[in-house]
């Protein structure tokens, strides 16, 4: 009688006796499970697995499509494989180089070299070849090419991508496992961070087009993974990707290796200092184009722990070293009472909506202050979910402006009556500019997610599990309030800096561990704790008490 293991399908909410040994491409099958859109990964026992992984002890096991963020990971992951095949097809001379996500896309690059390994005069990336690039990948996927994870000892996978790449086969001394995994696609070999899909026929959504000086791979759309994101322009989004790109040039660190081999020989400390000089440069002329302007207003936004409020500390400062007054204001404060609050399709309180801020009586409170007139200020007493009022006046003087701090600070409708030229916008978010490697970049939502843990442990007693299971709907409020509005900012400010991961980690591993393994939010967990083996974790004693980061792991000089 053939050996059978008790599994439980989340999909089918029930238990099933299955063959030892089946695949989750078999099992698949044999329960026909049907979901709204192709089925291309696994959570096995709530970890990703790829659809060739074999069962053997019993697990539970979740089928998933791209419509769930674990599958559109492993989607986009296999996308990107395609892509650099058909690069090396077409130009063995050029890598790809996935730079950042920009315009709802990926913005790639090619870095040429030469037979001898060095890098020479790059060719002029033309729409010719971006066409080139796009047939290949077609061709590619038609062929239905399989994809086969290999595994061998480190040293004999850090020589065959040492032969094949530039640099990238010490990425795997990091991870510090006498073997390690790659992937396979006929001849070609590359390496990324998670599964992908068993062949290249399942993608069968993705558009690759000229943009700037590079290419634009664009993805499925999240929710509808049958058609293609929406392309937006992002021209200033992109160009702040582009200033933090040469100054990761001037520290000469481009990926996780570069990063790794400086804090080895000992330059961590001047990382810090440098990248924490930028960022003071950076605010200072901020000040400096907001005293020439004069605004009456001037508004911070930007999505969760992306450290608007630090930020607009440090802009504080740096405008009375120019002469002005600022008055800092928290939008929070105008949040209406607790019964009030609007809640998600889910009944539960949406406090990124809009509408979670008392609109009326914040736009009385703005008018009545442009006018010369005293307003007795709010103060949101979260503890009881009311506003209070606690005695704080306020009049601007001829000398004052009110720096407006928000999640909502740039949508048009929180003043859609103030004359453009009392306002002046700013936008404020983590954009992680160092990749893992030139295929595996590092998601712009992980830092902000990492801090986020760290500081609800630290100052909110909210567990990992419970940040993480928050997570989605940070996401939801985020895409739908703050992201539409960030290319209205008059300036954005980066307030990722270059070695928090390295610092983040000391912080975060112990946190994420406690995660229980039985649980949705540990698939979250696993993949962040993955993600931190990659750094070698630094000290953080050589960051100033005004450093950004500091909001998030304590030790700052400001009050919160």
């Amino acid at each position: 009688m053939e050996p059978t293991i008790t599994i439980y399908c989340k999909n089918t909410h029930a238990y099933h006796e299955v063959p030892r040994g089946i695949s989750l491409i078999e099992l698949k099958d044999l329960l026909n499970i049907q979901l709204p859109y192709p089925i291309i990964a696994a959570h096995v026992n709530y970890k990703v697995e790829n659809l060739k992984f074999l069962l053997y002890k019993p697990k539970d096991i979740e089928f998933l499509d791209a419509s769930s963020p674990s599958g559109m990971r492993v989607y986009v992951r296999t996308l990107n494989m395609v892509l650099a095949c058909a690069i090396n097809e077409l130009f063995p001379r050029a890598d790809l180089r996935i730079e950042h996500p920009i315009s709802k896309g990926y913005y790639c690059t090619l870095q040429w070299h030469g037979e001898n390994g060095c890098n020479e005069e790059a060719p002029v990336l033309t729409p010719q070849m971006v066409e080139d690039i796009k047939q290949r990948m077609q061709q590619i996927i038609a062929e239905d090419r399989p994809i086969h994870e290999e595994e061998k000892q480190t040293k004999e996978v850090i020589r065959m991508f040492a032969a094949r790449y530039n640099d990238e086969g010490s990425i795997f001394e990091a991870l510090g496992n006498p073997y390690c995994r790659y992937f396979r696609m006929g001849d070609f070999i590359d390496y990324y961070t998670n599964v992908l899909l068993p062949s290249s026929g399942y993608l069968n959504v993705f558009d690759l087009e000229p943009y700037q000086d590079g290419m634009l791979l664009r993805i499925p759309n999240r929710e509808e993974p049958t058609r293609l994101e929406d392309s937006i322009p992002q021209e200033k989004m992109f160009s702040i990707f582009q200033e933090y790109n040469r100054w990761n040039k001037l520290l000469r660190i481009n990926n996780v290796n570069d990063f790794n081999v400086a804090c080895k020989s000992n330059k961590s400390f001047e990382m810090i200092k440098l990248a924490e000089a930028l960022h003071e440069k950076k605010v200072a002329q901020i000040a400096d184009a907001i005293a020439e302007k004069r605004p009456k207003l001037v508004f911070i936004s930007g999505p969760s722990s992306s450290g608007k409020t630090t930020f607009s500390k440090r802009l504080q400062i740096q405008l009375m070293v120019d002469g002005i007054r600022p008055e800092v204001l928290c939008m929070d404060d105008y949040f209406v009472n607790r019964v009030d609050t609007p809640r998600d399709e889910n009944g539960q309180w949406d406090f990124e909506n809009v509408n979670a801020v008392d609109l009326p009586f914040f736009r009385q409170q703005m008018h009545d202050l442009l006018d010369g007139k005293e307003v007795d200020l709010p103060t949101y007493d979260f503890s009881i979910g009311e506003r209070v009022f606690e005695g704080r006046k306020l009049q601007l003087q001829k000398d004052t402006v009110l720096v407006i701090e928000g999640l909502h600070a740039l949508n048009p409708c929180i003043l859609p009556d103030v004359d453009h030229s009392l306002t002046f916008k700013i936008y404020v978010s983590a954009l992680t500019t160092i990749n893992i490697d030139n295929h595996n970049w590092i998601p712009t939502t992980d830092i902000r997610l990492l801090r986020r843990i760290v500081r609800d442990y630290k100052y909110r007693n909210y567990s990992a599990k419970e940040t993480i299971a928050r997570c989605p709907s940070v996401i939801r409020g985020e895409t739908k309030w703050v992201y539409p509005y960030q290319e209205e900012a008059d300036v954005m400010f980066n307030s990722a800096l270059i070695f928090e991961f390295a610092v983040l980690k000391r912080h975060a591993e112990p946190i994420l561990q406690e995660v229980p393994k039985f649980c949705e939010e540990y698939t979250e967990a696993h993949r962040l704790l993955k993600f931190l083996q990659y750094f070698i974790p630094i000290p953080e004693k050589e960051i100033p008490p005004t450093s950004l980061l500091r909001e998030f792991v304590g030790g700052s000089s400001f009050h919160y």
